[in-house]
C-alpha cells in the first residue's frame, strides 16, 4: 500500500511539472511580447530574456501617435464602436430567436433549423464576394452597418444554436407557471428563460466581442479610410508605414493595449458566469 501511495505521488508531481512546463510555453510569446513592449527597439531581437535591461516607456508614448492624423485613440474608440453594438445585438436577436425554436411550434421549425444549422459549414470565402457586392449597392461599404446591421438579424448560427442547446435544457414547467401568474410569452423570456440563460449569454458575449475585436479581414475588405480604421488594421497600418526598420517596440506596446480589453472583459465576465451556474438550479 505503501509503495503504490509513493508511485502514485511520484506521477501527481511529474503531470504537475508537465502542467507548469507546458503552460509556461504556452504563455511565453504573451510573456516576451509584454516584455518587448519594454525593451529598445535593437534589444527586442538580440535579447531572448524575459526582463529587459533598461525599461524603456518610449514604446508606448510613441507608439499612442499612430499614423498621421489617426491615433490609437481613434483606433481603439472605433473598435468599440463595432464591437459594442454587435456584441448587443447577437446576444438579443440571438436569444430571441433561440427562445423560438426552443419554445414554440409552427410550420418549416425543422427545416429552418436544419437550414440554419446547415450555414455553419459554409467557410467565409465563400461569402465574402456575394456580401460585399450587396453591401456595395446599397451604399454601406466604408461603414460599421455591414458588420452591425446583421448582427441585428441574429445571422450568426453557431450562437443561435448555442442558445437554443442551453434553453431547451430549461424546465418547461417554469413557464407554465409563469403563464398561470399571468406571463405573456414576451414576459416568459425576460423574466424567466434569460435569467437563467445567464451564463449562456456571458458566454456567447465573450466570444462575439473577442472574434469581433480580433476581426482584421472583414474590417480590411469594407473599411479604407484610415480614421475609420478599428485597432487590427491600425496595428497593422503602424507596421506597413515605417520607413527603412521597423519600430518593433512600439508596435510590441500598442498591441499589449490591444489585448487588454478582450482580458479585461474575460476576467469580469468570468465571475458572472460561475454565478450564472452556481445559481441556475436555486432560480
Amino acid at each position: 500500500m505503501k509503495q503504490h501511495a509513493g508511485n502514485r505521488k511520484v506521477k501527481v508531481i511529474l503531470m504537475q511539472i508537465f502542467i507548469i512546463v507546458f503552460g509556461f510555453v504556452m504563455v511565453y510569446p504573451v510573456l516576451w511580447m509584454i516584455s518587448s513592449a519594454f525593451k529598445e527597439n535593437r534589444d527586442i531581437f538580440t535579447d531572448i530574456g524575459l526582463m529587459p535591461t533598461v525599461f524603456n516607456l518610449n514604446a508606448f508614448i510613441d507608439g499612442w501617435k499612430g499614423v498621421g492624423n489617426a491615433n490609437f485613440g481613434v483606433f481603439f474608440l472605433n473598435s468599440f464602436k463595432i464591437v459594442i453594438p454587435v456584441v448587443v445585438l447577437t446576444l438579443v436577436s440571438g436569444m430571441i430567436v433561440a427562445y423560438g425554436f426552443a419554445r414554440f411550434q409552427f410550420p418549416g421549425k425543422k427545416i429552418m433549423f436544419s437550414i440554419m444549422i446547415a450555414t455553419l459549414m459554409l467557410p467565409t470565402s465563400v461569402l465574402t464576394i456575394p456580401t460585399y457586392v450587396m453591401f456595395s449597392k446599397v451604399g454601406w461599404v466604408n461603414t460599421y452597418l455591414p458588420f452591425i446591421v446583421p448582427a441585428a438579424f441574429s445571422t450568426s448560427a453557431f450562437f443561435v444554436y448555442m442558445l437554443v442547446q442551453f434553453v431547451r435544457g430549461i424546465p418547461k414547467e417554469l413557464d407554465e407557471a409563469a403563464k398561470i401568474d399571468g406571463c405573456n410569452s414576451f414576459q416568459i423570456l425576460v423574466k424567466v428563460i434569460v435569467p437563467l440563460c445567464k451564463p449562456a449569454i456571458f458566454s456567447a458575449g465573450i466570444f462575439r466581442f473577442m472574434w469581433t475585436w480580433n476581426d482584421f479581414f472583414g474590417n480590411l475588405i469594407y473599411i479604407n479610410t484610415v480614421t475609420k480604421y478599428p485597432i487590427s488594421l491600425g496595428l497593422r497600418m503602424a507596421i506597413d508605414n515605417t520607413a527603412g526598420s521597423v519600430n518593433w517596440s512600439s508596435i510590441m506596446a500598442m498591441s499589449v493595449l490591444s489585448i487588454l480589453p478582450p482580458v479585461i472583459l474575460f476576467f469580469v465576465a468570468q465571475d458572472y458566469f460561475v454565478e450564472g451556474i452556481a445559481t441556475t438550479g436555486i432560480k
